[in-house]
């Protein structure tokens, strides 16, 4: 994922990471104010994942929230 990207959408899906990974604090993800680097690191501390798969892990959850969001904004036909 593009640092840029996740730092523009930070606020968007700030409240999707708490639930998304349960053991982040409100203090974590203020300390990680939207810095890839910093949420990377700190999936790391608090789930053992590897930089990779820190870095796999959160492209995914936010390719799936953003494609939900998508859905969820497109009209339905005829409306």
């Amino acid at each position: 994922m593009n640092k840029d990207v996740f730092e523009g959408k930070w606020k968007q899906i700030r409240g999707e990471a708490k639930a998304w990974w349960g053991k982040l604090t409100d203090d974590d993800l203020d300390r990680a104010a939207g810095k890839f680097d910093v949420f990377t690191g700190l999936l790391q501390e608090k789930y053992g994942y590897s930089r990779e798969a820190a870095a796999d892990e959160i492209d995914k959850r936010v390719t799936e929230y953003e494609a939900k969001m998508k859905k969820e904004t497109v009209p339905a036909p005829g409306k």
